[in-house]
C-alpha cells in the first residue's frame, strides 16, 4: 500500500502512475435506479471516491446523476465502468464507450474494464488503447480473465491492463491469479468481497474473535484483510449504516496470524460465474443487453 492519499484515503498507484482509492463503492445488482443513485449519494457522503458501474447494470444514468449532485468535484471522484460482452470489438467498443460516457454525464472515464474474455476482447483492447491515447480514459483493465486470457491479450497489447477485476473474497482466493497479477503489474480487485454476504463467512467464528478484539465486524475485518492483501476493493451496499461501516476500516490492522486466520477460510469454490465454464461464454455470447 502507497502512503499518497485521495481526498485524505489511502490509494494504490496502477502501473501506469494512476492513483486509485484502495477501497470504492460497487453497484452491481441495485437495479432500482432511485436506490442506486441515494446510494451512491450516500457513498459520496460518506467519504468514498471511487464508485464503479457497468453498461450492464443498466445503472450507469443513475450514478451520473449522483456524481452530478454530490457537490465534489469531479477530478475528486474516479469512476469505472465496463464494456458488455456484446460490444466487444473493435468496431463497437468506441460507441459503447461513447454511450456509457453520455449515461454518466461525464467527459472521460478514470478507468474502464473489458467485463467478460469473450468475443473479440483483442480488438476492443486496440480501441480502448486508442482512446487512452486520446485521454478519454486514465487507466485501462478487465475483469474475469484467468491467466490463460492475460497472456492471449499479451500477444497484441500495447499497454498493459492495470487491473484485473476478479470474483475473490476468503471462501474463494484465487491464489494462482493473485501471484500471476502480482508478478505482472495488475493490481486484482476482487468483486464480490464479502462473498455476496454468505452467512457462513459472516457468522465464522474465528472471525468474529478477530472482529470482537478489534471492536469491529466481521465485514470490516474481511475488508481490512482485502486491503492488507494490497487488493483494491468495491464493497456494495444500499442501506446508509452498512455504506458507513464498510467505509469505517482504516482505523485498525490485522496481525500477520489474524490475516492467516483469514486466508486459511479458501475452499477454492466459486459462489459465482466460472469464466472457463463453455456454457458461461455461451450464455454471455447470446445476452444482449438492452442498454
Amino acid at each position: 500500500m502507497h502512503k499518497k492519499t485521495y481526498a485524505g484515503q489511502p490509494v494504490i498507484t496502477l502501473n501506469n502512475g494512476v492513483d486509485i482509492p484502495a477501497l470504492g463503492f460497487g453497484v452491481w445488482q441495485i437495479d432500482d435506479l432511485k436506490q442506486c443513485e441515494n446510494a451512491v449519494v450516500k457513498a459520496i457522503e460518506t467519504g468514498y471516491r471511487m464508485i464503479d458501474t457497468a453498461a450492464i447494470y443498466q445503472n450507469e444514468t443513475a450514478v451520473g446523476n449522483a456524481v452530478k449532485n454530490s457537490g465534489i468535484d469531479r477530478e475528486q471522484l474516479f469512476i469505472t465502468s465496463k464494456l458488455w460482452v456484446q460490444d466487444t470489438s473493435y468496431e463497437k467498443a468506441k460507441s459503447a464507450f461513447q454511450q456509457t460516457l453520455d449515461r454518466l454525464q461525464l467527459d472521460y472515464l478514470d478507468m474502464y474494464l473489458i467485463h467478460w474474455p469473450y468475443a473479440d476482447f483483442k480488438g476492443a483492447w486496440k480501441a480502448m488503447e486508442e482512446l487512452y491515447d486520446e485521454g478519454k480514459i486514465k487507466a485501462i483493465g478487465v475483469c474475469n480473465f484467468t491467466v490463460e486470457k492475460l497472456e492471449e491479450l499479451k500477444t497484441t497489447a500495447k499497454v498493459s491492463p492495470v487491473i484485473n477485476q476478479i470474483e475473490l473474497h476468503p471462501v474463494f482466493q484465487q491464489k494462482e491469479l493473485q501471484v500471476y497479477n502480482r508478478e505482472n503489474n495488475i493490481i486484482t480487485q476482487p468483486w464480490s468481497p464479502l462473498g455476496n454476504g454468505n452467512s457462513e463467512l459472516l457468522n465464522n467464528s474465528s472471525l468474529k474473535s478477530i472482529a470482537e478484539k478489534h471492536h469491529k465486524t466481521v465485514a470490516q475485518v474481511i475488508l481490512r484483510w482485502h486491503l492488507q492483501e494490497g487488493f483494491c476493493v468495491i464493497p456494495k451496499s444500499v442501506t446508509p449504516s452498512r455504506i458507513e461501516e464498510n467505509f469505517n476500516v482504516f482505523d485498525f490492522e490485522l496481525s500477520e496470524d489474524e490475516m492467516n486466520t483469514v486466508r486459511s477460510r479458501d475452499t477454492g469454490k466459486r459462489l459465482f460465474f466460472d469464466p472457463k465454464d463453455p456454457e458461461w461464454e455461451k450464455k454471455m455470447l447470446n445476452a444482449v443487453a438492452d442498454i
